[in-house]
């Protein structure tokens, strides 16, 4: 008499790793973080035409509409401020937002050509070091669009803000690109395909950049954009940034902007982003567990 031998049933949504001591595991994760990021930055790699033209796009927004500007009545952006000045802050804000925002894409080309669903049945310590590996390769070419901006802009006359000013800009852009990053990695794997995200990225990016200061001051707008513009979370990275361009005495009791409900603070704002950060995170947690479970 014979008998059929069946194998064993694994679990393929289960880790592989779970025996492995608490400090393996760890430099496990770190291992298949840093591979999967390497992979992202050899793609950067071959095209490089794509960091070329994230870092040409914002240069010429600050070049062209700086020139465009140059001649509006003195004082409608602030006493002796030139508006190449002004709009400094809003296109680092707006180059690492488009950026951050356009993180879903990689991902969701993995999914419709088939490489994610290797990534998820493979041995990996932990899934999330897809999501993680994502977000280290954002924010690293954020911050080298955001370096590039600053130099731009010292060059044409903006000036730059002291050390500590250039670290509470670093640490605006990181708070935006990790919020914006996880919203857009929570939609690459909502979403049915690419055509879906790139069109979430176009209806999102133009309405969010005039319904908030980046372009003009809040009193220039009329009173129902001002409340939108408030609402904007881009606001409160854009106007932190553009008080610690404009003054060198800049403290976290400062007041940055006239709301129509009130006055904000730039330790508020702060606050404002990092709730913001918080929000987009812990909204896009259960279903990052239940893609990668």
């Amino acid at each position: 008499m014979s008998r059929t031998i069946t194998p064993a049933k694994t679990d393929l949504a289960e880790p592989r790793r779970l025996d492995l001591p608490q400090s393996n595991l760890v430099a496990d994760v770190v291992q298949e973080t840093l591979a999967l990021t390497r992979r992202l930055f050899i793609q950067l790699q071959r095209r490089p035409s794509t960091l070329a033209a994230g870092i040409i796009q914002p240069l010429m927004w600050l070049v062209l509409f700086g020139a465009l500007f140059q001649n509006a009545p003195q004082g409608l952006f602030g006493d002796r401020v030139s508006y190449g000045q002004f709009l400094g802050a809003g296109v680092i804000v707006f180059t690492a937002f488009g950026g951050a925002l356009n993180a879903g894409l990689p991902i969701m080309f993995d999914r419709e050509f088939g490489f994610l669903n290797r990534l998820l049945v493979a041995p990996l310590a932990s899934r999330f070091s897809i999501v993680m590996a994502s977000a280290i390769f954002i924010t690293t070419l954020s911050l080298i669009q955001t370096a590039a901006i600053v130099g731009m802009s010292a060059v044409l006359g903006a000036g730059l803000p002291s050390v500590f000013g250039l670290a509470l800009v670093a640490f605006i852009v990181l708070l935006l690109v990790l919020a914006v990053t996880g919203l857009s990695l929570g939609l690459a794997f909502a979403l049915p395909g690419h055509i879906e995200l790139i069109a979430v990225i176009f209806v999102t990016n133009l309405p969010l950049l005039f319904a908030s200061t980046a372009l003009v001051p809040l009193s220039f707008m009329p009173r129902w954009l001002q409340v939108v513009a408030t609402l904007n979370p881009l606001s409160y990275a854009i106007e932190p940034i553009r008080y610690v361009y404009l003054h060198s005495d800049w403290s976290f009791s400062s007041t940055i902007m006239q709301a129509p409900w009130g006055t904000v603070s730039l330790g508020g704002a702060l606050l404002i982003l990092v709730g913001f950060c918080v929000v987009a995170l812990s909204s896009i947690q259960p279903l990052l567990r239940r893609r990668l479970a």
